[in-house]
């Protein structure tokens, strides 16, 4: 009896441990796309700008981020309402306060804690206030839940330059962004106030006769411990604010809202799948890809939009209209990653730039597209290349004479001065002339008025930007059979050649007599950022920034020996002087391995060149080593400047196992894929795999290599080859394969080597 009553407590046993084990593997796997987001990854800056915890669906007009100066501040001011661009004003702001409505001007903010942040939910406990917050964003339009623990309470919604009213039960109003620009705001709540009034200072003004209360902050007051309130915004008026919100809300539950949010989430994030073991390597990708989607936002109401580039109100002719993009940016692996897995969104981005080109009043294409217009930033033209990129790669649905007539605007009348939207200059009639930018010698007083005082004149970045850009319109002008802009363009694209130092193998400021700049070193001349010559980054930066035609740089350097040991040199080159004296200069060239900065843009394809040198095996070392080291699942997780989604679409890129080096030439280089197995959803509905055997996370060189079933000896396959889907499947190893894909025919394509 007793041996039954331990068999029946041991199958007891059994079953419970077994039961366990099933659900615990069953939560593992219920684990959703969306669920491995981390929006506090990066939130702690290593010198500059933070990324932000954005709560926001996928490419859409309301996104929040939470009102304070960075992750460590102790105080939230405020509740936010809408972000009008990325790291930018935040519109309108809610109060709630358990006490008199007075004290909120008097308030410099809220303790908080308990935040929680997902992409499509919100909440914090003010606890001060003794008040909790729930929040769920829709596409132009938004909830908050807020408990009062005291029973009752205000809520106070100010905004800045702008007025507000409260009228027929909703707040009504609008603020204004730019001197032509206009966020306007409707809200209501489901509980009525038993009481609006005017805050002036820190006295409310409930007495007004009638029944509208107009100022730049209401107080609405309530006799319940719970107050739902859901809003719309808009950029076109007041009442296309309300339309806004009846169209997508016909709830107060932050939950249902949330709901929705969260299944929208998954389908755009789940269009790429990734196994591993290693949780915090899926949650360093889903976050890299949650913050791709943040930028161009949509900013089409009911087919119409507000553009901030000739301040109208246009019938978008039922086709979404795009902006808030930094090209300087995104061009490199953002568009690139659209054109694969959302290649509708971006025909629908490139048709937004060549309105924005349409509307304004000069013709040319914008380089840093906001709400309010182009803020005209950094350098180059590079929406050429991202739009020139999609071409290559089969994209149709927008008109290449439009982008060839703006385009071809954009590179013979603007000025290349960076931080400028102004027609050419003397420094122009020179560029055009010589071949490249001048530089001034050291102690040369600035004499070109229209160089910005703070950004300089950035002589050899301008150079290369310029003839990157020359090329892809050269193959524009190609496409559509004009002959003698191909010529034109694609001559100019080899002007590098003229700012190459022979001696020095970097490319090196010229002044106006031709004359190398000297003395010089490639780290700190050139000020702060080296902005006189480059751009926030240090000559070796800049030593690779020609990535339309590297197989011509390769012979500039003495060929592949050379060319591999200059790379090796500027992930081992040490820094010249202490950490605090070098990032006072070099404050953007962060994320430091020698003199190769992980931590900004111009760096991004550095790591893939190897390739190109019949040496792929050392970029397989890189890109693991700087996605291990620089990215991480922590509060400083990214190594610089996240500038919405340019450097994270580096990471999804390299997770894969491949990148796009050259936006414009439709071909993709290998790297080493962080994943054992990843599938792509492509727009066309084909799915492209990548499959490693011999997988650890420890073995990270490839030893050979099958593409579609065929033995496969290259370092790069073509952007047709993806898009047929498939797969590429890769035998992995600890130690590296050194004859591996290093043949000359295995060397990725580049651009033309004579002019």
């Amino acid at each position: 009896m007793e041996m039954d009553n331990y068999k029946s407590t041991a199958l007891k046993i059994m079953l419970l441990v077994f039961l366990m084990i099933f659900f615990c593997c069953r939560d593992a796997n219920s684990q959703t796309p969306v669920d491995y987001v981390n929006p506090y990854m990066g939130n702690i800056s290593h010198l500059l700008v933070p990324t932000f915890p954005t709560v926001h669906l996928p490419n859409s007009m309301l996104r929040v981020i939470p009102k304070r100066e960075d992750y460590t501040s102790d105080l939230i001011n405020g509740l936010p309402v809408v972000s009008v661009g990325h790291r930018g004003l935040s519109a309108f702001r809610i109060d709630p306060v358990n006490k008199t409505a007075g004290n909120a001007m008097l308030m410099k903010g809220y303790s908080y804690d308990n935040e929680n942040v997902k992409p499509y939910r919100y909440s914090v406990y003010l606890d001060d206030e003794d008040i909790n917050i729930d929040f769920a964003p829709s596409h132009q339009s938004a909830v908050y839940n807020i408990t009062f623990k005291e029973g009752k309470g205000n809520l106070v919604i100010s905004t800045g330059e702008g007025q507000l009213k409260f009228i027929d039960g909703g707040v009504q109003g609008y603020q204004v962004i730019d001197a032509s620009t206009v966020v306007y705001l409707y809200m209501e709540t489901e509980q009525k106030p038993v009481k609006a009034g005017i805050l002036s200072g820190n006295i409310v003004d409930y007495n007004t006769k009638n029944t509208k209360r107009e100022g730049s902050s209401l107080v609405l007051s309530f006799n319940e411990p719970e107050v739902n309130l859901r809003y719309g915004i808009s950029f076109i008026s007041t009442e296309q604010a309300k339309k806004n919100l009846r169209r997508e809300l016909n709830t107060y539950s932050v939950a249902e809202v949330a709901r929705v949010g969260r299944e929208i989430w998954n389908d755009m994030l789940g269009k790429i799948q990734v196994e591993s073991a290693r949780e915090n390597d899926k949650i360093v990708f889903y976050t890299s890809l949650y913050r791709t989607y943040e930028r161009m936002i949509n900013i089409s109401e009911d087919g119409k939009y507000y553009s901030g580039f000739d301040h109208k109100i246009h019938d978008g002719g039922g086709k979404p209209f795009y902006t808030d993009d930094w090209i300087w940016d995104t061009y490199r692996a953002t568009h690139p990653l659209r054109v694969l897995i959302e290649p509708e969104m971006e025909q629908n981005m490139i048709n937004s730039y060549i309105l924005m080109a349409q509307q304004s009043q000069s013709g040319w294409l914008p380089t840093f597209p906001g709400v309010a217009g182009d803020s005209h930033s950094m350098n180059g033209n590079h929406v050429i290349a991202m739009i020139w990129d999609a071409y290559s790669k089969g994209l149709r649905g927008f008109d290449l004479n439009a982008v060839y007539e703006a385009g071809k605007k954009t590179l013979t009348e603007k000025s290349l001065i960076p931080w400028t939207s102004i027609p050419n200059t003397e420094l122009d009639l020179f560029y055009n002339k010589n071949g490249f930018y001048p530089a001034l010698n050291p102690g040369e007083s600035e004499q070109i008025k229209e160089v910005n005082s703070f950004e300089k004149r950035q002589a050899v970045a301008v150079t290369l930007a310029a003839c990157y850009d020359d090329w892809c319109f050269s193959k524009i002008s190609k496409e559509l059979g004009k002959a003698a802009d191909y010529d034109y363009f694609f001559k100019r694209s080899f002007n590098y050649r003229k700012i190459y130092n022979n001696e020095t193998a970097f490319f090196h400021p010229r002044n106006v007599k031709g004359d190398f700049i000297v003395p010089f070193d490639y780290r700190f001349s050139g000020g702060f950022g080296c902005r006189d010559y480059y751009d926030e980054n240090t000559g070796w930066t800049y030593r690779w920034d020609v990535q339309h035609n590297i197989a011509d740089i390769i012979n500039l350097m003495g060929g592949d020996e050379n060319f591999v040991k200059y790379l090796d040199q500027t992930f081992r080159e040490p820094l010249g002087r202490n950490k605090p004296d070098f990032y006072a200069q070099n404050a953007d060239h962060t994320g430091n391995v020698g003199q190769f900065s992980m931590g900004n843009e111009p760096s991004f394809h550095i790591p893939y060149l190897y390739n190109y040198a019949k040496q792929p095996w050392k970029t397989q070392k890189r890109v693991r080593t700087l996605l291990k080291e620089w990215f991480r699942n922590d509060l400083m997780g990214v190594p610089g400047d996240e500038d919405g989604g340019g450097m994270s679409a580096f990471v999804v890129f390299s997770s894969l196992g491949f990148y796009p080096v050259t936006p414009g030439l439709p071909m993709y280089v290998i790297g080493s894929p962080v994943f054992e197995k990843s599938s792509v959803r492509q727009g066309n509905g084909k799915t492209f795999e990548v499959q490693c055997f011999n997988y650890s996370p420890e073995n990270k060189y490839i030893q050979s290599a099958k593409l579609n079933g065929k033995v496969w000896n290259k370092s790069w396959f073509s952007h047709t080859d993806l898009m047929q889907g498939g797969k590429l499947e890769l035998t992995m190893g600890k130690s590296p394969n050194k004859k591996w894909a290093t043949t000359s025919d295995a060397v990725p394509p580049s651009s033309e080597m004579k002019n």
